[in-house]
């Protein structure tokens, strides 16, 4: 080997041990987050990067949610400072546990029912 290219070796090793343990996860990492906040959606539980917590009532646009920290408190947040989703929630489907229990039980007034 050539003495120009063992001086370039530990440099080009470097470079690809600096891609693979910190540009590889960081992208990653930027990805699943851009996914995340792109996802949000009424009824969601969320977490700004300032530590408020609330429920999303209303996506604005593309940017801005509004957020309910408090009984009739909303505030704006961009979109980008949100730092996590506690908790999904998922769209109501025609057989709903709810509405599943209440069909098969007889309502209210199906406790008084004669058998």
């Amino acid at each position: 080997m050539s003495p120009e290219i063992q001086q370039l070796l530990p440099l080009l090793l470097i470079g690809v041990v600096f891609y693979f343990l910190l540009i590889r996860p960081q992208q990653k990492r930027v990805k699943e987050h851009r996914a995340m906040v792109d996802g949000v959606r009424r009824g969601d539980t969320v977490v700004t990067a300032g530590g408020i917590t609330g429920k999303v009532t209303k996506v604005r646009d593309d940017n801005i949610v509004q957020v309910e920290i408090a009984p009739d408190v909303k505030v704006d947040v961009v979109k980008s400072t949100l730092t996590d989703i506690r908790g999904k929630t998922e769209p109501a489907t025609k057989g709903s546990a709810a509405a599943e229990t209440a069909k098969n039980s007889g309502g209210l007034f199906g406790m008084f029912k004669k058998k």
